[in-house]
């Protein structure tokens, strides 16, 4: 999940460490009575710091790992999600699409009121999920700053296929920007969960108050099986499984889960998983230690900031198809097109494609199609949805990734 090699990780309550208390072996130091852990997986050198400074220098080395990551934000990175998801749009005009269904479209006043809103709302989720970020770092960045990280964290998930995410960025992003390697892992990590937490969490209330046809338009009962059940639920329960290990890693036992991580592949089907199991597991007992920093008040805002951006996310679609096709909604048919929406994502969240590209615009209509007249409609619901949240990012990280890189990673190399 988190595939960037760190520097090295520390158990620290305060202070720092020189490079001359690298050992080959997990060492413990004592320091002024602190002590320090040093885990052998960390393939640099934690260089030596001068008096005062907050952390480590992690970029005194430009490694293969760091180059692969500032690699995956070339922004010709951006052509293969771009022509995935267009050739999905012409796959879909290809199967009998009917253009003339497009003039019942009424491109008036209150269309563009619901897509400015939408715009608005998206802005809203992105300004939400940068207040987590700020949280999270407890003031180590100013807002602004979470602002831009978010953009460029973004940009990298929309280039990288949903079932890697986008860790291994984010990981190298934070540490270059001079923030400790404990607190990135943490960081990290935590996101993963508390967003893991709202999905899995909320859909049981959306399942009660909706049935079973919050899954799919067809589904009315749990005893006929259909392709789009069997999606959702072991989408689901993949993601329960590891947010469920995540969380007791972070909270209850870490190296309890390292090790059964690492036993796990013993199995032979799983012995080349052995290294990242081993990175994985020494992450999470590293930001266990570092999450006992933050408060039970962070952690409640924190949450509530991803359940805010979550939910802008979901709405702002809602009001693109109220925009285009106008349907008839009560607020009972509104709290099932919101469900819907989080069981598609759900599934979403193991797309093999870039950023969702072209596998969110083929489950749009057969997901929606009891709220969109028609696929033709459906389709220019899905460009605008996916221009507004996925090609905009594309756009506007080709813009600020080369000056991010310019800014902070060019001088810290140098």
């Amino acid at each position: 999940m988190c595939s960037i090699y760190l520097s090295a990780i520390i158990k620290v309550n305060r202070g720092l460490i020189d490079s001359k208390h690298i050992f080959s072996k997990k060492t413990y130091i004592q320091r002024n009575s602190t002590y320090f852990e040093i885990y052998p997986f960390m393939k640099e050198h934690v260089p030596a710091n001068t008096a005062g400074s907050k952390s480590p220098d992690w970029h005194a080395n430009n490694t293969d790992a760091q180059r692969s990551v500032v690699r995956s934000l070339r922004i010709s990175k951006i052509f293969v999600p771009v022509l995935l998801g267009f050739g999905a749009i012409i796959w879909l005009i290809s199967r009998d699409f009917d253009f003339e269904k497009l003039r019942d479209i009424d491109w008036g006043y209150e269309t563009y009121s619901w897509i400015s809103l939408a715009f608005l709302l998206m802005i809203l989720r992105h300004l939400a999920f940068s207040l987590r970020m700020y949280i999270l770092a407890q003031g180590h960045f100013s807002f602004l700053k979470c602002i831009e990280l978010c953009l460029i964290f973004e940009f990298s998930l929309c280039v990288t296929p949903t079932t890697l995410g986008g860790s291994a960025v984010s990981l190298f992003v934070l540490t270059q920007e001079r923030l400790s390697a404990a607190r990135t892992t943490a960081i990290v990590l935590y996101k993963v969960v508390l967003d893991t937490f709202f999905f899995v969490g909320t859909f049981p209330i959306l399942f009660l108050l909706n049935g079973p046809n919050v899954i799919a338009p067809h589904i009315w009962n749990l005893a006929t099986p259909h392709w789009e059940s069997k999606l959702f639920f072991f989408s689901y329960f993949a993601m329960m499984s590891y947010g469920a290990v995540l969380f007791y890693g972070l909270f209850v036992n870490p190296k309890l889960i390292r090790h059964l991580l690492v036993a796990a592949t013993h199995l032979p089907f799983l012995k080349k998983l052995r290294p990242r199991a081993e990175k994985l597991g020494d992450e999470i007992v590293i930001a266990a230690i570092e999450i006992k920093n933050i408060r039970l008040r962070e952690h409640f805002f924190a949450f509530l900031a991803t359940c805010a951006a979550w939910a802008f996310k979901f709405i702002l679609i809602a009001c693109i198809i109220y925009g285009i096709d106008s349907p008839e909604l009560t607020i009972g048919r509104d709290v099932l097109l919101y469900g819907r929406l989080q069981v598609m994502f759900i599934i979403m969240a193991f797309s093999p494609t870039p950023g969702g590209a072209g596998f969110a615009e083929s489950l749009f209509f057969p997901f929606l199609k009891d709220f969109i007249s028609n696929v033709e409609i459906a389709t220019v619901i899905a460009l605008i949805w996916r221009a507004m949240s996925y090609y905009l990012y594309l756009a506007i990280g080709a813009i600020v990734i080369p000056n991010w890189i310019k800014k902070v990673y060019l001088v810290n190399k140098d």
